[in-house]
């Protein structure tokens, strides 16, 4: 399944991945952030399953 078909990520992070904080906002597409803390823009998103 290609990226343009797989449907939009319900993965929702609990800390930014950089600086920790919990200080951050959906921003534009889904599966998209922005830390408001560290001022970083990240994107979540399912790779796949086991192996």
């Amino acid at each position: 399944m290609s990226d343009s078909e797989a449907g939009p990520s319900r993965a929702q992070p609990f800390y930014c991945p950089f600086c920790g904080e919990q200080d951050f906002v959906p921003i534009d597409d889904p599966g998209q952030f922005y830390c408001e803390s560290c001022n970083r823009r990240f994107q979540v998103r399912m790779l796949g399953l086991g192996k």
